[in-house]
């Protein structure tokens, strides 16, 4: 009788911020053998980081998943210590990693170089490549290639000095997003990320600069809906039912974006402001053109298993990238699993067929 397939599940250890800035949960003494310790602890302060609670319930439903599949499993926290990270692969030698990594020392661009580790050790894995995760790390890189490749996107600027603005050669009109140029999930956007004249744009822009120690990107703003259309597969891709952000629930005065806190701040505002709809009540003709940009798009970047392309739809009903999200959540509730579910497939089978798209790799792999 053959042996069960192995599957690794390669996560990030959340870090949490304390007096002495952040810090890894376990370092700061917190356990975290289940997700909802963390969600008790966070709701005495009133308000949930699920940007850091998430992690801890994604790798339990994804083991779930798989030991339900009939997959045999193992975690591992990745943390920052790469020289137990690569014993654990020698001793444990998996099939397959199911790459749950975002980034390493708490720096977003290690994400492409752990996944690099494991084309250099063979090893097969789910999601996109080191390519693929970089370039979509690099907001700016990733709209100068769907503007060369005439896939519409948000005419934008790259600044990574505000003293450098000239509004006589800005060329932009306002209003304007200023936002990080190499941060995912939201981070560095709020209520203050949209900007209505010059002087607001230089302040917002210097204090993104500072703040992330990177250059920001300012881009029009395209005021419309929000959708998020998520693909899963490779050959060929299949594009899901399209989801869309409401922005009815939130104060009349806050602005109708995805910030950090609409993502990850259970209890705030903006969290209870903005749910998610699945699926968009879109007329056909857009819908079918809304697909084909984000189909388009995955395509361009390389995406590989499963990605999630975000768009606005203008009022004009026509679609921009925002961003190409590569690897995205897959927690049961995420805004993935909206579409998963809709089109018909429960979280166990979507979970199936991410990894199952590893092992034919890993299978090929072996015939070559």
């Amino acid at each position: 009788m053959s042996q069960p397939i192995h599957i690794a599940i390669i996560y990030n250890e959340p870090t949490v911020e304390t007096d002495n800035g952040r810090e890894f949960a376990f370092n700061a003494g917190v356990e975290h053998a289940h997700h909802g310790v963390w969600v008790s602890a966070a709701r005495e302060h009133g308000k949930i980081d699920l940007s850091e609670v998430g992690v801890i319930e994604e790798k339990e439903d994804i083991q779930s998943a798989l030991r339900a599949i009939g997959y045999e499993t193992s975690i591992f926290n990745m943390s920052d210590d790469l020289d137990r990270f690569l014993a654990y692969l020698k001793a444990m030698q998996p099939d397959v990693i199911f790459n749950m990594v975002e980034s390493l020392g708490d720096d977003a661009i290690h994400e492409m170089h752990v996944a690099g580790i494991y084309e250099l050790l063979g090893i097969s894995y789910t999601g996109s490549g080191p390519l693929t995760l970089g370039m979509c790390l690099n907001k700016a890189r990733t709209k100068e290639m769907l503007m060369f490749n005439g896939i519409p996107t948000a005419n934008f600027k790259l600044v990574g000095d505000a003293s450098t603005l000239s509004e006589q050669h800005l060329e932009m009109s306002f209003p304007i997003i200023v936002k990080p140029s190499a941060e995912d999930a939201s981070v560095g956007i709020d209520n203050n990320s949209i900007v209505y004249n010059f002087p607001d744009l230089v302040k917002r822009t210097d204090f993104i600069v500072k703040k992330f120690r990177e250059a920001a990107i300012i881009e029009e703003y395209i005021e419309g809906r929000e959708l998020n259309v998520a693909i899963i597969g490779n050959n060929p891709p299949l594009v899901l039912p399209i989801s869309e952000i409401d922005f009815s629930g939130l104060p009349a005065d806050y602005p109708k974006i995805v910030t950090y806190d609409a993502k990850w701040m259970d209890g705030t505002k903006e969290f209870e402001g903005t749910k998610g709809v699945c699926p968009a009540m879109l007329p056909l003709d857009v819908e079918h053109e809304v697909k084909d940009v984000a189909l388009r798009a995955y395509k361009l970047m390389a995406c590989r298993d499963y990605a999630r392309v975000d768009i606005r739809l203008s009022k004009q009903m026509k679609p921009y990238v925002l961003e190409i999200n590569p690897n995205p959540d897959l927690s049961d509730d995420a805004g993935y699993f909206r579409s998963v579910k809709t089109y018909g497939l429960s979280y166990a089978e979507a979970i199936g067929k991410i990894v199952g798209f590893a092992v034919d790799r890993r299978i090929e792999k072996k015939r070559s």
